[in-house]
């Protein structure tokens, strides 16, 4: 007689394992999220207790005291300023690895993926990329090659003004600010390394050094990524005005060299996907302690109008960005 077979091989029965961490990792942002609100709701609740309101009426007290005239003249012209930044930059990377072009002509996808990009910004990378592949004839891996780059420039751009930041005024920062240096020399001694690996012999015959997707970091020497922190510099230098002076029409002061220290921290997170906008919210309560709702309202009129106006100007140009990448015809 033979034996039993078993109706459940080593395979089906390790799926059931291995789809609950996969479950896990997609209920996790919504976890963080919930959690990011509890927290807002019950700091929210405990102010207005103490000044004997509900939170409607404590909320809406906030809003009338604010000078929204004097706020949109803060935050409209800085929002166009960011747009031409940032426009600047993906021409930059773009006419230094994919193909040349007019920064003219990158206006028009760049506004248009603000769009896209209220829902996730590596999807308004993706539509750039789509763009460059389909009007250019920029194979798609090397487009993602100068979108990765982009996004690795972010990282070291906003890292070093937290330091600079925290050298300023290491006193006024919340301690947990303290691991900013150390941070920084690891992130220091991991670009040594990169740049060994990818324009240095440490990479030298590796396989990974030559796949299309590192192409822009084969290409670039330590100029460019220079370049690339030094030209996106004048827009955090401006946030940094803008942000204290409308915290300040909110009611909450905060000197210049203090507002450095939190603002890439909290570009940071809002410029990561996933629950990572909420919690950039969640940090202007924490950072500055006994404001509950003005740091609330402050967190989510700030970061809710910076994406939505910067998606309205997209609007500006989406329709020569569809004539463009779906027609084939320039204006």
């Amino acid at each position: 007689m033979s034996e039993p077979t078993s109706s459940t091989s080593p395979t089906s029965a390790g799926v059931p394992a291995a789809r609950a961490p996969a479950r896990l990792l997609q209920f996790l942002p919504w976890a963080i999220t919930l959690l990011c609100f509890g927290y807002l709701y019950t700091r929210l609740s405990g102010a207005a207790a103490r000044e004997g309101l509900d939170l409607i009426p404590y909320l809406t007290s906030i809003f009338s005291r604010v000078s929204w005239t004097s706020w949109l003249a803060l935050m409209i012209p800085y929002s166009m300023f960011f747009f031409l930044i940032d426009s600047l930059i993906v021409w930059r990377v773009v006419s230094w690895f994919n193909t040349p072009l007019r920064y003219t002509d990158i206006l028009p996808i760049r506004g248009s993926s603000y769009i896209l990009s209220i829902l996730n910004e590596q999807v308004g990378k993706g539509a750039m990329g789509l763009y460059l592949n389909r009007r250019h004839g920029v194979p798609g891996w090397e487009v993602g090659s100068s979108m990765v780059f982009i996004m690795f420039c972010e990282f070291f751009y906003l890292l070093s003004w937290a330091t600079v930041g925290w050298m300023l005024s290491r006193d006024e920062l919340p301690e947990v600010f303290g691991l900013i240096p150390w941070i920084a020399l690891g992130a220091a001694v991991f670009f040594a390394a990169w740049i060994l690996f990818f324009r240095g012999p440490l990479g030298k015959g590796r396989e990974l050094r030559e796949r299309p997707l590192f192409k822009s970091f084969r290409e670039a020497g330590l100029h460019r990524y220079l370049t690339i922190i030094l030209l996106r510099s004048p827009a955090l230098i401006a946030a940094v005005f803008v942000y204290t002076n409308a915290l300040r029409l909110f009611g909450v002061e905060a000197g210049y060299a203090q507002m450095l220290g939190y603002l890439p921290i909290i570009f940071f997170g809002a410029a990561t996907p996933g629950p990572m906008r909420t919690v950039a919210i969640t940090l202007w309560v924490i950072l500055f302690p006994g404001n509950e709702g003005e740091l609330t309202t402050f967190g989510f009129v700030q970061h809710n109008f910076f994406i939505f106006f910067n998606a309205a100007i997209g609007l500006l140009f989406l329709r020569r960005a569809n004539r463009e990448l779906f027609d084939g015809s320039a204006e």
